[in-house]
């Protein structure tokens, strides 16, 4: 399998906090701290580093706290006035997390199906016009056991990408399992202290997900 992105084309990252990583505002893009602290700058990283005559260019519009409901808000702006070639949503981690961590407010709560019909009708609106694909990664639980009552939501909101992937053809990265194999030898603090925020190391097992889904060779 050849990388998918063709040199020259434009990728921007969309998402919650995850994607943020303390970007930089307005918009991120640059060779400095720009793009944050996160799996988007250390993907922007290699890129540059395995392949840099291709060009590729990476923007970060992530936003901390954001739900899919967020992403519909600022789409026009954050996503189709930048007319990527590529585009990649990572987004639902807040939309679980809230009926976990604010379990009486439930205006902030974004169920189920609400997920799955406002991910689909971005994408209907926005996949057309991008010239190379899409991306969708399953939002994720730093958590080993798959019965643990938020793992368990998680991974239902994570079968939703799944499908809605299959049924645009878009490229699937599941995030979740990319956390397994280090999970066999380290607690999950290691990773990330709350289970959602990654250090370094689970940032990389990210960027590592992304990069194989898309082809991409080490060698």
């Amino acid at each position: 399998m050849h990388f998918r992105i063709r040199p020259g084309s434009k990728v921007l990252f969309i998402g919650a906090s995850t994607t943020d990583a303390q970007r930089a505002r307005p918009y991120a893009e640059g060779p400095g701290d720009e793009l944050g602290r996160g799996y988007v700058a250390l993907i922007d990283a290699t890129l540059g580093a395995y392949r840099p005559a291709d060009k590729i260019r990476v923007l970060n519009m992530g936003v901390s706290g954001n739900t899919v409901r967020d992403l519909k808000a600022r789409w026009e702006a954050d996503v189709l006035a930048h007319r990527p070639d590529w585009l990649s949503i990572l987004i639902g981690i807040n939309d679980v997390w809230r009926q976990f961590d604010s379990p009486k407010r439930t205006e902030t709560h974004v169920l189920l199906a609400e997920y799955e019909k406002t991910l689909d009708a971005l994408i209907r609106k926005t996949k057309p016009r991008l010239k190379g694909g899409l991306i969708l990664a399953a939002p994720f639980f730093i958590e080993p056991n798959p019965k643990e009552p938020m793992r368990a939501l998680m991974d239902r909101y994570g079968a939703v990408v799944k499908k809605l992937a299959a049924r645009h053809r878009a490229v699937f990265v599941d995030t979740q399992a990319a956390f397994a194999p280090a999970l066999k030898h380290l607690h999950p603090a290691t990773l990330a202290w709350d289970r959602i925020h990654p250090n370094q190391t689970g940032h990389l097992l990210i960027a590592r997900a992304f990069l194989e889904a898309l082809g991409f060779e080490w060698a």
